[in-house]
Formats: C-alpha cells, sequence, structure tokens
C-alpha cells in the first residue's frame, strides 16, 4: 500500500531545465514545491569536477551522465504495419538523467525560432497555396507569437550567460549578427566566443557564397558573468567536452549552475531524487488530477497529493506519463482522432567532413559546445521552397564541440573502416580534418507518432512508449538540398578530400547512429483540441490542473536547436500559472 505524503502545492516531474525554471517560477510565487527527480542529484561539484569528468570512455561509451536504458526506454519502428523493437543502446538521442537532466550534458547551442517558425502552415499556404503542402503532413502554427515569447527568449538567454551577437534590435539592423532573425529588445548577455579555424574559414566560405555568416548563439560564456539569479559563471577554456559531459569549469549554462543555487535553500522548495514517477492520478471525473505516484530510492511506492503538476520530464517521457495516466485521447491514425501522441518529429541533421593537408591545424581536441558560426540564408522566408522542392529549411554551420579517439575520427572517402590503412589514415587526418553541421527542420505526419507499446514493458511493469518515425520523401529532398549547398560553399577552401552524408530515396530512420537529442512533439500546443494535446499556455486541455512544457509541445521542428524554444515557452506557461490560474484555477483558454 502506498504512503501517502502531505499535499503540496505543486509536484514537478523532473529537474531539467523545464523542471529548474517552473520551480524558481513557482516558488518566487510562495508555493511549496516538490520536484520529484528519477536520478541522481548532480552538481558541478563532485560530479563535473576535473579531471573525472573529462573521461571519454565514461562519458561517450559508458554514458554516465544519460538515461540508464535497463529499466525504462522506447520502443522504435518505421511504420504502422512494423514491429516495434526496443531502443538498448544509446544512438540516435540521448535522454538525459539526474539533475540537470539534458540540460548538463547538451552542447549550448541556443536560438531563437524565427518569426515565421511559429506560424509555418499559415507562412507556407501563403506563399505558395494550400496544395503545396503534401496531404498527410500535419504542420501547424504555433498558438503563441514571436512577439508575445521575445521577453521570455531574452530572459532565459540572460539566465544562461547567452554569447552572441544581434543582428536586429528594437527593428534596427545591427552588422555583424543575423539579419534575418526577429527583432530583439537588446544585446546579447555576453559577446560571441572566439572563433576555432574551422569557424574562420567558414566565414571566408559563406562570404564568398553570398551568405550572411553570424555567430551561433551560445550558453557557453565568453567571459565571466553574473546572471539574474545571481549565479555565477566562468569563461570557457575550450576543453573539449561539453556535448555528453557537464561543464567542469561553471561556463556551460545548466539547470546546475544557473537556477538550482539559488531553489535549494528555499524553505518551500523539497527535490527528491531516485524517484521514479509512475503516473500523474486523477480523481473520479478524470478531468482533474490530484497528484502523482512514485517509487522512492528504497523501491517503495508513494502518493504525493497536489494542487498542480507539471509534467517536466524529457519530451518522450511527458507524453509517456500522459498516455499512462489517461491525460486526454490517444491519437489513432488509422482514423485521424485523439491527440496525445500526434505530431512526433525530429530533427534532420548531416554532416560534410572535410580534410586539409599538414598546413591546416585543425586541432579538433580542442572545442566548445554551441561556439562557431552559421547562416540563415537556406532558413525560413530566406528559402525559395517552391524552387527548392520541399517544405521548411535549415542551417550549415561550423561547431567543433571537441572530439577524440574514443568519440570517433572521421576518414576521406575510400579509407576503410579499420585494419592497417585505417589507422594510417586517422594518424593523418585526425589534426587536419573538420566538419559543418548540416540541420535541418522536421515536418509532422499522420504517420509519425507516440503510442504505448503492446508486447514491451519496462522495468516497473508499464507498458514502454512506442515510437513510429521514418524519413518522408520532404525531409530526404532538403537532406540532399542543403547537403549540395554545403559541399558547394566548401570548394573555395580547397580540402584535399570532402564527403558528405546526405540522406538518399529509400532511406530509413536509423536508431544506432547518433543524430541529435531534439525529440518533437507527442503533446504538442495548439487553438484547437481536436488536434492539440494542450493550449497557448502548455496546459493539458481535458485535465486543467496540469500542464506540460517541453519540445514535446512543438507541432513540429524548425531548423534551429529547441532549447531556446523551450526555455521561453516554459518562462510563458510560468508566467500564466502565476498571473491567470492561481487567481482563478481553471482552464486558461475555452475549448
Amino acid at each position: 500500500m502506498a504512503t501517502v505524503k502531505k499535499r503540496v502545492d505543486a509536484v514537478i516531474v523532473g529537474m531539467g531545465w523545464t523542471g529548474a525554471i517552473m520551480a524558481k517560477e513557482l516558488t518566487d510565487a510562495g508555493l511549496h514545491v516538490v520536484v520529484l527527480e528519477r536520478g541522481a542529484d548532480r552538481d558541478t561539484q563532485p560530479d563535473f569536477a576535473y579531471p573525472r569528468v573529462v573521461d571519454e570512455l565514461e562519458g561517450s561509451v559508458h554514458r554516465r551522465y544519460l538515461q540508464s536504458l535497463s529499466k525504462e526506454t522506447v520502443t522504435i519502428r518505421h511504420g504502422v504495419n512494423d514491429s516495434a523493437v526496443p531502443y538498448r543502446q544509446m544512438g540516435s538521442f540521448k535522454p538525459g538523467d539526474g539533475v540537470g537532466g539534458a540540460g548538463s550534458h547538451w552542447s549550448g547551442c541556443h536560438f531563437r525560432a524565427l518569426p515565421e517558425d511559429l506560424r509555418l502552415r499559415s507562412n507556407v499556404e501563403q506563399r505558395y497555396g494550400r496544395n503545396f503542402i503534401p496531404k498527410d503532413m500535419t504542420i501547424q502554427d504555433f498558438p503563441v507569437s514571436y512577439e508575445e515569447l521575445e521577453p521570455h527568449f531574452d530572459h532565459f538567454e540572460y539566465v544562461c550567460g547567452t554569447s552572441g551577437k544581434a543582428g536586429v534590435i528594437n527593428g534596427q539592423r545591427v552588422e555583424g549578427g543575423n539579419p534575418f532573425e526577429g527583432s530583439r529588445s537588446r544585446e546579447f548577455a555576453l559577446p560571441p566566443n572566439p572563433n576555432y579555424l574551422g569557424a574562420e574559414m567558414f566565414y571566408k566560405a559563406a562570404n564568398e557564397s553570398g551568405y550572411h555568416a553570424y555567430p551561433i548563439p551560445a550558453s557557453n560564456a565568453s567571459r565571466d558573468y553574473v546572471n539574474p539569479y545571481n549565479c555565477q559563471m566562468g569563461p570557457c577554456n575550450f576543453c573539449g567536452f561539453c556535448s555528453d559531459y557537464g561543464c567542469l569549469n561553471y561556463s556551460k549554462a545548466s539547470p546546475n549552475a544557473c537556477i538550482l543555487p539559488v531553489l535549494r535553500p528555499r524553505p518551500n522548495f523539497e527535490l527528491r531524487t531516485h524517484a521514479q514517477v509512475l503516473k500523474v492520478n486523477l480523481d473520479d471525473t478524470r478531468r482533474k488530477a490530484t497528484g502523482v505516484t512514485y517509487l522512492d530510492a528504497q523501491g517503495r511506492e508513494v502518493e504525493q497529493p497536489a494542487d498542480l503538476v507539471v509534467l517536466c520530464a524529457f519530451s518522450l517521457y511527458n507524453v509517456h506519463l500522459m498516455l499512462l495516466s489517461g491525460i486526454g485521447t490517444p491519437y489513432d491514425p488509422v482514423e485521424g482522432t485523439g491527440t496525445v501522441g500526434r505530431n512526433y518529429s525530429y530533427q534532420n541533421l548531416n554532416r560534410v567532413n572535410l580534410f586539409f593537408d599538414d598546413s591546416v591545424q585543425a586541432n579538433a581536441f580542442m572545442g566548445i559546445g554551441g561556439g562557431g558560426a552559421t547562416f540563415d540564408d537556406l532558413n525560413g522566408n530566406q528559402l525559395d521552397n517552391a524552387k527548392a522542392g520541399f517544405v521548411g529549411g535549415g542551417i550549415i554551420w561550423a561547431r567543433q564541440p571537441g572530439s577524440g579517439p574514443v568519440r570517433g575520427i572521421a576518414t576521406p572517402p575510400g579509407v576503410p573502416n579499420w585494419g592497417s590503412a585505417w589507422k594510417k589514415s586517422i594518424k593523418q587526418v585526425f589534426r587536419h580534418s573538420f566538419y559543418y553541421e548540416v540541420q535541418g527542420a522536421c515536418m509532422s505526419y499522420k504517420d509519425s507518432y507516440l503510442s504505448l507499446d503492446p508486447t514491451y514493458k519496462d522495468g516497473f511493469g508499464r507498458p514502454l512508449l512506442r515510437m513510429t518515425f521514418d524519413w518522408h520523401d520532404n525531409e530526404i529532398r532538403a537532406s540532399k538540398f542543403l547537403v549540395d549547398k554545403a559541399m558547394d560553399m566548401c570548394k573555395v577552401l580547397n580540402p584535399v578530400a570532402m564527403k558528405g552524408d546526405a540522406k538518399k530515396p529509400g532511406d530509413h530512420y536509423n536508431i544506432t547512429q547518433y543524430q541529435s537529442t531534439h525529440t518533437c512533439g507527442g503533446a504538442i500546443m495548439g487553438h484547437d483540441p481536436k488536434t492539440s494535446a494542450l493550449n497557448r499556455y502548455l496546459q493539458s486541455w481535458d485535465v486543467s490542473n496540469v500542464f506540460v512544457p517541453g519540445a514535446n509541445a512543438f507541432p513540429q521542428n524548425n531548423g534551429y536547436n529547441p532549447t531556446g524554444m523551450v526555455g521561453a515557452l516554459t518562462y510563458w506557461a510560468a508566467k500564466a500559472i502565476r498571473e491567470q490560474y492561481l487567481k482563478n484555477p481553471g482552464p486558461l483558454v475555452q475549448a
């Protein structure tokens, strides 16, 4: 029988970026908040301390900072008639674990969405007509505008000490930034990070191709900084251990470094780690949550009653908890009914590797997760989609988060994958090569969705979450188009060899190769409860005291990394809770 705890004002599931933001905002409002984190407590000291954290074997092979797949994972299949299989080894994407979640092992790339990204369907229909959108494509407008989110984009960037260069401030163009971005209210918190050699060469290639290159907005501090919460950050030292690792230097923004120092001493904040939430509890009407049930560190079942439930787990597991708890109607791809699980999307990531002679000292072992350069000439309204032949856009960027022998060394075309010829090649190319990534948008489709698996169960006896996803012709065409543009651009750099990995017709989604952790959708926000699980404030249409922030709310994914958008939407939802919901609990938008 479950132990029943004393009722609290709010319970939050997960302590990544969204959980930390919500906990800060709700405790600011005077609420008693309990956060339940399935993993261990982690902080810069001692968990990310030097020299332990700079261990490629532990971080990139044993996956110390990532979710263990032995008890909880997902199953994956390409189509509705296929059998799904469990995701048993980290490959395509990397959910985090422990305090900080994926916010502790991310790279630091911190983009805002373009204004047109937030009204994608309307924008495409206005530019090209309704028939340009494939019939099986289920893209939607976000129910919130760039102008509404701008203060929250700005605040999150200042919380993270984001380094960058504005391109448009209060409607005025600023030299050196992105000329195509939405207007900002002020400059970035910090100036851009120094460039590595590959980024300097990227500027040359982009400029000679007529593109408008600018520094990648990076939540890797370019100098010492104190954020609005009085949390201190130090300048990045290019250690090369960013992606997959916690930051040893308080340089990469994370919930651990940028928010938790304020939260931990608060008497109305309680963090319980090793707390595996099993379900959200609902009352007899199924329209109100009464709290959650979880297993504590000793495996004992505990019920935590609460007036407000906020799901802040990794995006996939937010959807999983909704399905397990009966919050909303599961999506049916055949009938086109239901909303929970609908509009799953991903990221269309590709790469171009460049190999040079000994005169180019790339020093790939150095790195900074979010630093580098990119451009938006092939993204948003800058791209003529009718001419390009697909919906969506993307960016080409120069970024060097650090690499090493354990993490893998790319080799030129024609080099075998093992043996003496491979050894000779990696010795030659390691210090004289770098890559540019091609990151494209990913649209949503009727046959791409999340559901409960009818066969496999997790270590707690619950059905696993099942992902049904494959590449569509639109994303395959986009991949080839963007990679071709990148390779054409790079010819001016005169590499000894070059290779790209554009998708080809008939290619299927491969779960064994890392592509990005940018899993999106499944519990999307929208104007209509018939086609969305959440309203414009990330509040469940069906259970009004449940809010679900995260990339799960995206109706589709744009060409950028999602973290900046996730943070802004969380602050947006928290503001609505504080200023509207707490004064009059109930639906904030009438269905």
